[in-house]
């Protein structure tokens, strides 16, 4: 496996987040006890989690949910010419809450990707950002739905090619519905080129996760991931993918800090693929 040292820095700094210092009280006749820092931020994300659905994230899709974790992810994608892509990263990385219903990715470190082709040089991808803002939200006792507005850009930093020549934005907008053990999460956006969009292209993407929980930990899921293509290489065409999966978590390891694990493999239903048969894996570290 593949982690760059940003990524692995990141995990050092998730692993002292989830562990906050001893209370430093000072006493104040007028401000009172002050609780530090950290312990004032994770009462907020307490907060700001427990008003939504307690469902763990899809592999693939997005989730509508906000979170406060590390995640990292691997793909391996085979294309039609049975050449498979390695994907380290999956430009994943520190999610957190800041604000009450807002979640950011500001530390997204570039995916780095191998392409097991003498002809094509491996290299980092493209930067990114995003931002999640939850509109509606209710619990388990509160009727278990949610629905989310997503703001990512990517901005073209990749070597060698292996990014866009452009930035790109892609405006999101996020829902959720549980019924007991089961719940689907989907996302519709699309994505908006700055420049070149001629090569580019717009393509929007439609995803939906099914979950089904199983013995508190076990989430075995079925995700529909569509794509369809409009301008670029691509114009006109339409990508869809069944996603069959398993997510386990989110298994307590030391004080906030916890552990999920997931895989799942994904197969083209669509006579037009640009790869098919990809693996997928998944780790994130909740705090």
């Amino acid at each position: 496996m593949i982690i760059g040292r940003n990524s692995f820095l990141l995990l050092l700094a998730v692993v002292s987040l989830a562990v906050p210092s001893q209370p430093q009280s000072t006493t104040n006749p007028s401000a009172g006890s002050d609780s530090g820092f950290f312990d004032n931020w994770f009462r907020r994300v307490d907060q700001t989690q427990a008003e939504q659905p307690r469902w763990v994230t899809p592999l693939a899709t997005t989730t509508p949910r906000l979170e406060e974790e590390f995640r990292y992810d691997i793909f391996w994608q085979t294309n039609n010419a049975g050449v498979a892509t390695e994907n380290y990263g999956g430009a994943k990385g520190l999610e957190l809450i800041p604000r009450e219903r807002v979640e950011v990715i500001l530390v997204a470190p570039p995916a780095y990707i191998v392409h097991n082709n003498p002809l094509v040089k491996d290299g980092f991808g493209d930067w990114g950002l995003l931002v999640k803002y939850r509109i509606l939200s209710g619990n388990q006792e509160r009727g278990n739905y949610i629905l989310a507005a997503f703001f990512q850009m990517t901005a073209p930093t990749g070597q060698y090619k292996n990014g866009a020549t452009n930035a790109i934005i892609t405006p999101t907008i996020a829902y959720g519905k549980g019924l007991g053990a089961f719940d689907v999460q989907g996302t519709f956006g699309a994505t908006l080129p700055t420049g070149n969009e001629a090569r580019i292209g717009h393509t929007y993407p439609w995803n939906n996760a099914f979950q089904y929980r199983l013995y508190r930990r076990f989430w075995p899921e079925v995700e529909v991931n569509y794509t369809h293509f409009q301008d670029g290489t691509n114009d006109g065409k339409t990508q869809v993918f069944m996603t069959p999966g398993l997510v386990i978590g989110r298994m307590h390891l030391w004080k906030r800090l916890a552990f999920t694990v997931g895989g799942g493999f994904q197969i083209a239903t669509t006579h037009f693929h640009a790869n098919n048969h990809n693996g997928i894996f998944s780790v994130r570290f909740p705090f």
